[in-house]
């Protein structure tokens, strides 16, 4: 199953409350392959995208996902989106949003897990505090769609 995921509003982009601190830390934020931090972002650009293909079953009626950007056990399946500094470069993670499976509608999730489209999750990744978004992210703060993949 292929999934993009569309982030705007970063954190670090010009008037944001603490754009100057993250720009200055050098924070990143990637999606999380096992451990590691993979295809980061600056924190000041204007969006960021990322695109992964995930493995799917049918298991007990339900579509269950699996493979090495997929965490936590069956029936809490999620995606992390990580968060770190790079001034020392290396990179140090300090926060983390959590994409779960559970919240998208189970027809759409179906639908991609099928091969019907590509499944779109779109959110902004400023979170309440103005600082990067963290924790959960739930509807209507993330948007779960099925788009046709490109041809």
């Amino acid at each position: 199953m292929r999934i993009r995921i569309e982030g705007t509003e970063l954190p670090g982009r010009a008037g944001a409350p603490q754009a100057e601190a993250l720009r200055l830390g050098g924070v990143q934020v990637g999606v999380q392959r096992r451990k590691e931090v993979v295809d980061r972002i600056a924190v000041h650009e204007d969006r960021a995208v990322w695109e992964l293909d995930v493995d799917s079953r049918e298991a007990d009626g339900l579509i269950d996902v699996g493979g090495p950007w997929v965490h936590g056990r069956p029936g809490a399946r999620f995606l992390y989106l990580s968060w770190g500094a790079t001034s020392t470069g290396v990179f140090a993670g300090f926060r983390r949003a959590k994409l779960m499976f559970g919240d998208i509608p189970g027809d759409l999730l179906r639908s991609a897990a099928g091969g019907d489209g590509v499944l779109v999750a779109r959110l902004g990744l400023t979170g309440p505090d103005g600082g990067p978004r963290c924790a959960r992210v739930r509807p209507p703060d993330i948007v779960w769609t099925l788009e046709p993949a490109a041809g």
